[in-house]
């Protein structure tokens, strides 16, 4: 899992069979301490209350397919949690 913000929506008119109903929408990873890590990806949202701003878990490869109500669907990145909070132990 990694930590990600949702930093907007993709618009798709038509979907593969079992992604009906699915929102897109871009992330971009963060490190730790909440920087961006990487380019921005699209991810499916499993949770289906997703919103842009928000703070999110994603997963990628086959556990992002599994992930989806319909499993095994062909997705990369899929949106598995809302983060409420973080908090860091600065002991090494």
């Amino acid at each position: 899992m990694q930590l990600a913000r949702v930093i907007g929506t993709v618009v798709a008119t038509r979907k593969y069979t079992g992604l009906e109903g699915i929102k897109f929408l871009v992330v971009q990873p963060l490190s730790k301490t909440q920087q961006p890590a990487g380019a921005p990806v699209v991810a499916a949202d499993a949770t289906a209350q997703a919103a842009p701003g928000e703070l999110v878990f994603i997963v990628g490869s086959r556990e992002a397919a599994q992930a989806m109500p319909e499993p095994f669907v062909p997705v990369d990145h899929a949106i598995v949690g809302l983060v409420d909070d973080v908090a860091l132990d600065d002991k090494p």
